[in-house]
């Protein structure tokens, strides 16, 4: 696969250094470097429960180096709070400057593991950060081979998944919000009262999968609504027995909400950090049982289902990337709609959270029914 110069913006490898850290468990995360470096996103982890300092690095520290100052902050963030498991990820400064984390860390000699993650943003694909949040978790022993070797697979797996239909196939991608959530609500319904066949297809991105839940559940309502509730299949990637220990809590919580919700998953197409690879799993499921389904309503990464296991079905899909709705358009994706700020109203929170299309949608199936009668 070739790569290619992008001009849009892309997520940063420190970024998903943090986020790994924070599926791992870390109490506390320290970014070694100014300020000001990653601000939104380590404010929004502090919303899912993972405490994040800086060193603060200045023009000084550029200069003389910040050996001291990390020294000085893993004593503090253990006098202060007392943590189980600490991160601490670099960044472009303290990277550019020759910064070393492990010196300090050995220096500091903490009774407390410590993940360093040596990492800066100039990477192609920010599952770098990742990967080298995992391998330092390898080695204090945090996670096993096997795990680490399975979470390498499936960051090389999403990397393609990007760079075939997503954000990094091409140069530059222009940001758009999709279709008019109302136009597809009257859709779906106007499928579901003529008696279609559909899917509900949950492929879902680890803690996204809350808002993307709301979807299954909601278009569930509408068709129990319309007592077509068995013209539907849900599949949904909520294994709770894969995945880092943060992820599995989200696949357990997403699982109990929809049982208490009374909504079945007829089938689990794997884990929430599996949204990569589900795609094969989903096109055997299909082949084998569902090929004479009418519509198929794909929720979280849906161009990670291959085109041709969905044959000749109306393709809903649903995503939080407004960078995303050209590329799948051009897959043949006929109604694409985009879910705005997803990503914060998910952090932090441990049941399904309602998106603006199950909204939307709960509202078109209610006036429906009130004409009816």
């Amino acid at each position: 696969m070739e790569d290619i110069t992008i001009m849009h913006p892309r997520p940063s490898s420190i970024v998903a250094a943090l986020y790994t850290l924070r599926d791992l468990n870390v109490d506390v995360a320290i970014l070694h470097g100014p300020a000001g470096c990653s601000f939104k996103h380590a404010r929004l982890l502090e919303e899912d429960g993972i405490r994040v300092v800086t060193t603060a690095l200045d023009e000084s520290g550029f200069v003389f180096g910040g050996h001291d100052k990390l020294v000085n902050m893993l004593h503090k963030v253990d006098e202060m709070f007392h943590p189980k498991l600490i991160g601490v990820v670099g960044t472009c400064a303290s990277m550019i400057i020759g910064e070393e984390l492990h010196e300090p860390v050995m220096e500091a000699n903490l009774d407390v593991p410590v993940i360093e993650v040596e990492v800066h943003a100039g990477y192609n694909d920010n599952t770098k950060g990742v990967l080298f949040a995992l391998e330092s978790a390898l080695d204090v022993g945090i996670i096993d081979r096997h795990e680490f070797d399975r979470q390498k697979h499936l960051l090389e797996e999403a990397t393609n998944v990007e760079k075939r239909h997503g954000a990094a196939s091409r140069e530059y991608l222009e940001p758009s919000r999709g279709d008019m959530k109302y136009n597809v609500a009257k859709r779906v319904v106007e499928l579901l009262n003529k008696g279609k066949k559909g899917l509900c297809i949950m492929n879902a991105k680890k803690e996204t999968g809350y808002m993307f839940a709301d979807i299954t559940a909601a278009v569930n309502e509408a068709a129990a609504k319309m007592g077509k509730s068995e013209n539907l299949v849900n599949m949904a990637n909520i294994d709770p027995q894969l995945g880092l220990p943060r992820v599995r809590e989200h696949a357990a919580n997403i699982k109990e909400d929809f049982e208490q919700r009374g909504i079945p998953i007829h089938e689990v197409t794997g884990g929430l950090d599996e949204y990569a690879i589900a795609g094969e799993h989903i096109k055997k499921l299909i082949n084998e049982k569902y090929r004479d389904f009418n519509f198929a309503i794909i929720t979280g990464v849906p161009h990670a289902i291959p085109m041709d296991a969905l044959g000749g079905m109306e393709i809903i899909s649903v995503t939080n990337g407004p960078r995303q709705v050209l590329p799948l358009k051009e897959m043949g994706h006929q109604h694409v709609m985009v879910e705005i700020d997803l990503h914060p109203k998910t952090l932090g929170v441990r049941e399904i959270v309602e998106s603006e299309f199950g909204a939307t949608l709960r509202g078109v199936a209610e006036d429906l029914i009130k004409v009816d009668k």
